[in-house]
């Protein structure tokens, strides 16, 4: 199962239940924020009878700890790096 299996992802989703950073630096991208911003990537957990989003808001949390966002995220050609949906739905969660 992936997250995409259990989430909506999209830019300018002001009714998300968080929004990560979409573009910036090593310490800024993947960062879960709850402040809504048009750029950055809103998630939604469409299936709540298996994922809370405040547990997933921290499993989010966890995965900006280890790097993961910055071993997904590409470089644009501004020097900016640039995390994708797509990538995030492929990431796994639950038992593998």
């Amino acid at each position: 199962m992936t997250i995409g299996d259990l989430c909506e992802f999209k830019t300018n989703f002001p009714d998300a239940d968080f929004w990560l950073v979409k573009k910036g630096s090593r310490s800024e991208i993947g960062m879960p924020v709850k402040t809504f911003s048009p750029e950055n990537i809103g998630v939604k957990v469409i299936r709540t009878d298996v994922l809370l989003p405040q547990y997933l808001y921290y499993v989010f949390m966890n995965l900006k700890n280890q790097g993961v966002f910055e071993m997904l995220a590409d470089v644009n050609d501004g020097g900016k790096r640039v995390v994708s949906i797509e990538k995030l739905k492929k990431i796994p969660i639950g038992e593998q």
